[in-house]
């Protein structure tokens, strides 16, 4: 069951893929069999159904050529509400893949000079 808030938008979403099917002239048997779903899964998603799993409209969008749509959809550099809110909390530090790799060989080097030096002949120091 969808909030009453995500209801519109869904049935947006569903009238978009029908206009993008018919533009292309994909009939909705010829869509699911691509999509590898079932013609009422396609129709339910084009009612704005919320039952329909994600992995469907994926499918769908890439049978449309519009996949890279569903992947940008909630890109972090649109975010405007999350970009301000990390503005806000200011700069984190992190390690970078350099200072572990650095602090990584400095640790297996001091555990190297603790090893003891074994001279050929048999003595150790």
């Amino acid at each position: 069951m969808s909030s009453p808030k995500t209801k519109p938008a869904l049935v947006r979403l569903g009238q978009d893929v029908r206009s993008a099917r018919l533009r292309r002239g994909i009939a909705v048997a010829d869509l699911a069999v691509r999509a590898g779903t079932s013609p009422s899964s396609i129709a339910r998603l084009e009612r704005g159904d919320a039952g329909v799993a994600i992995g469907t409209l994926a499918d769908v969008l890439v049978v449309l050529g519009l996949l890279e749509r569903l992947a940008g959809m909630i890109d972090p550099r649109h975010d405007d509400l999350g970009l301000a809110l990390a503005a806000e909390q200011g700069p984190r530090r992190g390690r970078s893949f350099a200072a572990r790799l650095r602090r990584q060989k400095a640790k297996t080097e001091a555990a190297q000079d603790k090893q003891d030096i074994v001279d050929p002949d048999g003595a150790s120091f």
